[in-house]
């Protein structure tokens, strides 16, 4: 069954930002859009597992630290070789200030 998860108050994650969040044995990466939107995805790199949250976001694209290939943060899809597999995303919302994921 999903459950709704605390992860942070929005105003911790400045707009066009990343955080990691470890959840259950599961790395998320957390994501506040320019426009305040929040977004989840996995955490590790589908190409070599190496955090997102190390990576930098760049309007809707999140780029891998080790290898600069690039994912939507809203879709998951992988954009920029050399990833191929696209992340999972998980539903984000804005609840009393905080941001939540359905995981």
């Amino acid at each position: 069954m999903a459950e709704w998860i605390r992860v942070c108050p929005l105003d911790e994650i400045d707009p066009e930002d990343v955080i990691r969040f470890d959840h259950a044995g599961r790395t998320f990466a957390v994501y506040r859009a320019e426009d305040g939107t929040p977004f989840a995805t996995d955490g590790l790199c589908t190409h070599e597992g190496v955090h997102l949250a190390d990576g930098l976001v760049m309007g809707d694209q999140i780029e891998c630290p080790k290898h600069n290939c690039r994912f939507n943060i809203r879709t998951g899809a992988a954009l920029r070789v050399p990833v191929c597999v696209n992340l999972t995303c998980w539903p984000a919302r804005v609840r009393d200030g905080h941001i939540e994921i359905e995981v």
